[in-house]
């Protein structure tokens, strides 16, 4: 590995945390080249994907693993590094850094000691699967990886049944299978989902369909990074309030309102036919009520 030369040891410390392609090498920005290119140093979580990207596009700055599994003592020098003014760029495995991704603890700390923290926004499996699932929404639920097995995984299956907004959650292709058979069993029939795999790769597939019937497709499994988004769910119908029509009716008479006009305003606040209603005034006229027609 290169040693590591801070360029400007007298500069303002920064912490570039920069999204990368989640498969094609053409899905990254201007800018994100250009950070990477002038950081003093990449924090990447596998070293040798990011070495291929950085191959690509020319990219000589050094490189040093940085991963869920990097200790305390890691993440303190790199604390130093940037409180000592270096620039450093962390980048994931693909897409965008800390989401679903390590990073959170150096980010965090970094704030807190008043470090330049700046986001390069581009790819991510999440917003890419949203997307491409092309099912309605206005929020989500991200749930990261879905649970494996054991009681948080029970309770996550029952909350989804209730979830009203969209969800969506990272699965491994070698439990797909098991999970959407355990979203059938949970969710209402009628529930669509989709199984985003390989995103912008040669071979991406978006299938759609429920529960029931995408555990069937993929029950002899699959290979790739899968995504899976499960629709939001048909809100519960509202019942309206039981409308006491005859009272209604009685008090417009009172006023002196004519069965015409009683039918197309009480029609137009209970949304019940204007025509069942003119037929109950002139009932209730019938009986002695006040009658104006």
């Amino acid at each position: 590995m290169p040693p590591y030369h801070p360029k400007d040891a007298s500069s303002t410390g920064r912490l570039s945390i920069v999204a990368t392609p989640i498969g094609n090498l053409e899905d990254i920005t201007l800018r994100a080249l250009r950070v990477l290119k002038e950081a003093d140093l990449i924090l990447a979580e596998d070293t040798r994907r990011t070495a291929k990207l950085c191959k690509h596009y020319q990219i000589e700055t050094p490189l040093r693993p940085f991963h869920a599994h990097s200790n305390a003592q890691t993440v303190a020098r790199c604390l130093q590094e940037l409180m000592d003014g270096s620039h450093l760029a962390l980048v994931s495995d693909a897409g965008t850094p800390l989401i679903n991704d390590p990073g959170a603890e150096l980010a965090k700390r970094a704030a807190e000691h008043a470090v330049a923290i700046e986001s390069i926004p581009g790819p991510s499996a999440l917003t890419a699967a949203l997307t491409a699932a092309a099912y309605p929404f206005d929020r989500f639920w991200f749930l990261g990886f879905f649970p494996r097995a054991g009681a948080s995984r029970k309770q996550v299956l029952e909350k989804i049944a209730r979830e009203p907004a969209m969800v969506v959650f990272f699965e491994s292709p070698h439990r797909l299978a098991r999970t959407l058979a355990d979203l059938a069993k949970a969710l209402d029939s009628a529930r669509q989902l989709a199984v985003c795999r390989e995103l912008t790769k040669i071979h991406e597939q978006v299938a759609r369909g429920t529960a029931s019937e995408l555990a069937d497709q993929f029950r002899g499994g699959t290979l790739g990074e899968v995504t899976v988004v499960i629709e939001a769910r048909e809100p519960e119908p509202i019942e309206a309030p039981p409308v006491d029509l005859d009272a209604r009716i009685l008090a417009c008479l009172e006023q002196g309102m004519s069965a015409r006009d009683i039918a197309r305003e009480l029609c137009r606040q209970t949304g019940q036919p204007r025509r069942a209603i003119y037929g109950r005034v002139l009932a209730l006229s019938a009986e002695g009520a006040p009658k104006r027609h």
